[in-house]
């Protein structure tokens, strides 16, 4: 059993990027599971129905999202019918849409949840109540259950993942658009890392346009980031399942560089 989980997808270049690896992504580790968190795959802000779909489209078999969950208003029209887009769980109680979702194939069952950070973030509800939630409801159907945690602090990231070690399967960060170099298995088996990265611009910061945000931290004036442009890279993480106790037996980064890609 094997999770691929790509991280945040940046606008265009993003999902492009996204489009040409992952068939290779596919033929090289045959993933039982791909996953991708998408809430910047709308020129770097939200995701509207169409991308959705197109990335659904390209192999991509449920979608994340985070703190821009709500920037492009289209969401609006479709978060409730489309159970496979999911926004982070603790969310006050009457948001639109779902926190947690199921993917089903032939070796089993993968559950998918949703939370976000509250530390550096709007202050939520607590991230580590709606998981004990959920975490139960999940294990009541499943013993494969996977934790996109959005958050900004490490410290609140390792927390969660301690928190949770021996009741999910992995649990992995996103938000920072950078990937960490730690990935591990904790003592109870709960597969983890602290960001897994981002799919788009490489020479952008953070995915956008670098004079623009130079020019935020310059002058402390709003400014409207736009994605850059340029060279692209994809990031990922492969996370292998014991059959037998649903927990992670093998945790990998991946990381492709377009200009100089290292598969085929």
């Amino acid at each position: 059993m094997k999770l691929l989980f790509i991280g945040d997808i940046v606008g265009a270049p993003g999902r492009e990027i996204v489009k040409e690896y992952l068939p290779r992504l596919k033929r090289k580790y045959q993933p039982t599971f791909i996953v991708a968190n998408g809430e910047n795959s709308a020129n770097g802000k939200g995701i509207t129905q169409k991308i959705a779909k197109e990335l659904m489209e390209a192999g991509i078999q449920a979608i994340t999202l985070g703190n821009h969950t709500w920037d492009n208003k289209e969401i609006f029209d479709f978060i409730e019918e489309e159970e496979r887009v999911i926004r982070p769980a603790n969310f006050p109680p009457g948001t639109p849409g779902n926190g947690i979702t199921y993917v089903k194939q032939p070796e089993g069952e993968l559950a998918i949840i949703n939370l976000q950070g509250r530390a550096f973030l709007p202050p939520l509800d607590c991230p580590f109540a709606a998981a004990d939630q959920l975490v139960e409801q999940a294990r009541k159907r499943t013993k494969y259950i996977f934790v996109d945690f959005h958050a900004e602090a490490t410290s609140e990231k390792q927390a969660l993942a301690w928190y949770l070690d021996g009741r999910i399967s992995a649990l992995v960060g996103t938000h920072t658009h950078v990937q960490t170099g730690d990935e591990r298995i904790l003592p109870q088996g709960t597969g983890y890392l602290t960001d897994v990265g981002m799919c788009g611009p490489s020479d952008g910061i953070l995915g956008m346009e670098r004079e623009t945000v130079i020019k935020r931290f310059l002058t402390q004036l709003p400014v409207r980031f736009e994605v850059a442009g340029g060279p692209t890279q994809l990031n990922a993480v492969l996370i292998t399942l014991d059959r037998t106790t649903g927990k992670t037996a093998h945790i990998q980064r991946i990381r492709i560089d377009a200009e100089h890609p290292y598969m085929e």
